[in-house]
């Protein structure tokens, strides 16, 4: 079955879920307001400039997990998804997702941002699978550290061959569309990469390579024939 592959945050999504994470938390009194939106603000824009430490950026953001209890999280979560989320979910998204799942393709999710948060998004979508940075659980309690490899840059390469293996899936034929120069190891993998409102460095890159660069944002022409043309 061919893999249609999404990256989330400013692509499915019209923001970063992690970076509005950061936020909710700073507007809900959850952490420190000002020290915690200033170290949110600097690790998103190290990780738009390439530069983001991402074992230093999950030791902060993972840190409230450890600080309160899991069901105390899952109503904040709730919160989150209806306040952040659900605003900025994408209908051009959820037809090129659709496209996809009526050629018959097993959709798949790759994020960088921690399965607590993005598990609801992908959820919200229907898709297939989900594969995020997994936190570490313990005994019903996040721990603050992670499990596993992260999936960011070449760690999504690393975590999607590992799962390729354990399902028996390949790459042939297979579809990834991102709007981050992050994700340029697996863009160049997959059988048939597409930018999504891609970040400059990207959409460089892209036009040199002649991959197709698609917007999912309002634009008068509609996804399904964009859809139609790289599903």
């Amino acid at each position: 079955m061919t893999l249609a592959i999404f990256d989330l945050d400013n692509t499915l999504i019209a923001g970063d879920s992690d970076y509005l994470w950061g936020q909710y938390l700073v507007e809900r009194g959850i952490v420190d307001g000002d020290a915690y939106a200033r170290e949110n603000q600097r690790f998103y824009d190290e990780y738009v400039r390439g530069v983001l430490d991402i074992h230093e950026f999950l030791r902060f953001s993972l840190r409230p997990l450890a600080e309160n209890p899991r069901p105390r999280l899952l109503e904040w979560r709730e919160e989150f998804m209806a306040e952040k989320i659900r605003p900025i979910l994408l209908p051009r998204a959820r037809a090129l997702l659709e496209s996809h799942r009526q050629r018959g393709h097993y959709l798949l999710i790759i994020t960088a941002t921690n399965h607590f948060v993005t598990e609801p998004i992908a959820a919200e979508f229907g898709v297939d699978h989900l594969i995020a940075t997994d936190p570490e659980l313990v005994d019903g309690r996040y721990t603050g550290e992670v499990a596993g490899i992260p999936s960011f840059r070449e760690g999504k390469v690393q975590r999607l061959t590992r799962w390729l293996e354990q399902t028996g899936r390949n790459l042939a034929g297979s579809h990834f569309y991102s709007d981050s120069h992050n994700d340029l190891p697996l863009l160049e993998l997959v059988s048939s990469p597409v930018a999504v409102d891609p970040d400059e460095t990207l959409r460089q890159h892209a036009e040199f390579r002649g991959w197709p660069v698609i917007s999912l944002r309002d634009r008068p022409a509609p996804v399904d024939e964009e859809a139609e043309a790289y599903a």
